[in-house]
């Protein structure tokens, strides 16, 4: 595997997506996949930037459209990080 294929892609998830667990399953989920990152509850949504093989990110998006049981998406939006800060 090379650098080209590890990305961090940074989404926002808005909706019915607090009290439902969403942040805690987008932990899980994202564990299982064998990708590394972050997700945390804001105002308006669940915010979350995680790093991996491209293929694993793609298979975690298309998760995060549905997200755990009661969750109600109404939008997610994401976007490749180009240059990712990485705290030691």
């Amino acid at each position: 595997m090379t650098e080209a294929d590890i990305k961090t892609v940074q989404i926002k998830v808005t909706g019915k997506v607090h009290g439902v667990g969403f942040r805690w399953c987008s932990y899980e989920k994202f564990v299982e996949l064998g990708l590394t990152g972050t997700a945390e509850n804001a105002a308006d949504g669940v915010e979350i930037v995680v790093t991996g093989p491209v293929d694993k990110l793609k298979e975690f998006l298309r998760w995060a459209q549905t997200g755990p049981k009661g969750a109600k998406v109404a939008k997610m939006d994401y976007a490749t990080v180009t240059n990712p800060v990485i705290e030691s």
